[in-house]
C-alpha cells in the first residue's frame, strides 16, 4: 500500500498509517512531503532498517506530485492513505477512482469554535488562542472560525488580541517561544494575502497581520465578513477570525455553512446544552469545552464534506482501512449436484 504524508506533522502523520499497515501484514511505500523528506521519511526508513524489518517491506520514496501520481497509478499498490490539502486530495481521489483504488483521504478543515455567553471569558480566550495559534495554525484541526455570542464578542476579540500580542514568536532554538516559522515563503505569502484581503473586505485587524522572514505574528480579526477569505477558506496560519451570533440557531447556521467538516469545539458552562447544540452541526469530531485540535491514535479520525471521506485512520478503523475481506468455503469432499 502507499502512504502520502504532509509537512506539518511529518513523523506523526506518516507513522499513523505506516504502523498499522505494517502490523496488518502489508508492504508499505511512504512518500513524504518533499519539504520534510528527512524528518518525515528517512528517519522512519532508518528506524525500520535498524529494527531488522526485511528489505522491501517498508520503502521511502521521495519526490513531488509526479512521484505521488506514480504511486497512485501503480497497479501493485492497492490502497492509498493520503493526508494533505483538500485540493491535492481531490486529485488523489479522482486518480485513485480511475484505477479502482481504495483511497483514504484526511484533508483540510476550517473548524468552528462556538463560544456561548455563560463562559468564563478569560479561560475561553485562552482556549481559543491555543486552538488558532498552536503550531502557527498549521494543523488541519486548527480553530479557523471563532463564533461568539454577541453579548461577549467584542470583549472576547479584544482579550484574544491581548493574548496574541503577548505571545513570543521566533526561532525555537533561540529560547522559549510560542510560535515558530511557517513552512516556507509561499505559505507565508498566502496567509498574508488572505489577511490583507479580509481586512480589505471590512474586517478589523486587532492584532498581528505582520511578519519577519517566515515568522508570522498571531493575528486576530473582528467584524469579519462571512464571505471573506480568512473566514471561508482554510488559512493554515496563525489567524483567528471572530464573528458574532445572536441566537443558537444562528450559531448553528454559521458553524454549518462551510464545506469543511473536520472538528468542532463548543465552550459553555452547560455541557449538556453544548452537546445538544453540537448534534445539529455536521462534523467528524466534537469537543465540548475544549478547542478543536485533538485526536488519539486509538480513536477513528476523519471528517465529512471536503475534509475527507470518513473516519479511516485510528483505532479499529485501521482494520478496515488496511485489510481486505476474503470469503473462504471448504469441504472435505466434492459435492454432488443435480446437474
Amino acid at each position: 500500500m502507499g502512504v502520502i504524508a504532509p509537512f506539518n506533522f511529518p513523523l506523526i502523520l506518516s507513522i499513523r498509517s505506516v504502523a498499522p499497515a505494517l502490523a496488518l501484514g502489508n508492504a508499505v511505500i511512504l512518500k513524504p512531503d518533499p519539504r520534510t523528506a528527512v524528518c518525515g521519511g528517512v528517519v522512519l526508513a532508518r528506524v525500520f532498517e535498524e529494527a531488522g524489518v526485511p528489505q522491501g517491506v517498508f520503502s521511502m520514496l521521495p519526490g513531488g506530485a509526479d512521484v505521488g501520481e506514480a504511486l497512485v497509478v501503480e497497479p501493485r499498490v492497492r490502497v492509498i492513505a493520503f493526508t494533505g490539502s483538500t485540493a491535492a486530495g481531490r486529485a488523489v481521489g479522482s486518480l485513485g477512482a480511475q484505477h479502482l483504488k481504495r483511497v483514504h483521504l484526511e484533508l483540510g478543515g476550517n473548524s468552528a469554535l462556538i463560544v456561548m455567553a455563560d463562559v468564563d471569558l478569560e479561560k475561553a480566550v485562552s482556549v481559543g488562542a491555543f486552538g488558532s495559534f498552536m503550531h502557527q495554525g498549521q494543523i488541519c484541526m486548527t480553530t479557523g472560525r471563532h463564533i461568539v455570542d454577541a453579548s461577549i464578542a467584542k470583549e472576547y476579540a479584544s482579550l484574544l488580541a491581548e493574548h496574541a500580542n503577548h505571545l513570543p514568536v521566533g526561532d525555537p532554538k533561540s529560547g522559549q517561544v510560542a510560535l515558530g516559522p511557517l513552512i516556507d515563503a509561499k505559505q507565508r505569502d498566502r496567509v498574508h494575502s488572505m489577511v490583507s484581503d479580509t481586512v480589505g473586505a471590512g474586517a478589523t485587524l486587532l492584532a498581528g497581520g505582520t511578519f519577519e522572514d517566515l515568522f508570522y505574528r498571531p493575528t486576530v480579526l473582528s467584524d469579519v465578513p462571512t464571505s471573506s477569505r480568512a473566514y471561508c477558506e482554510e488559512v493554515f496560519g496563525p489567524v483567528a477570525p471572530v464573528v458574532e451570533y445572536s441566537s443558537l440557531d444562528e450559531a448553528v447556521a454559521l458553524a454549518s455553512a462551510s464545506p469543511y467538516g473536520l472538528s468542532l469545539g463548543i465552550l459553555s458552562n452547560d455541557g449538556l446544552r453544548a452537546l445538544e447544540l453540537a448534534s445539529r452541526i455536521p462534523t467528524g469530531a466534537i469537543h465540548i469545552n475544549d478547542q478543536t485540535v485533538a485526536d488519539e491514535p486509538v480513536i477513528p479520525f476523519g471528517g465529512t464534506g471536503v475534509s475527507g471521506n470518513g473516519s479511516r485512520m485510528g483505532g479499529l478503523a485501521n482494520l478496515d482501512a488496511y485489510t481486505e475481506t476474503q470469503w473462504v468455503t471448504a469441504r472435505s469432499e466434492l459435492p454432488t449436484y443435480p446437474f
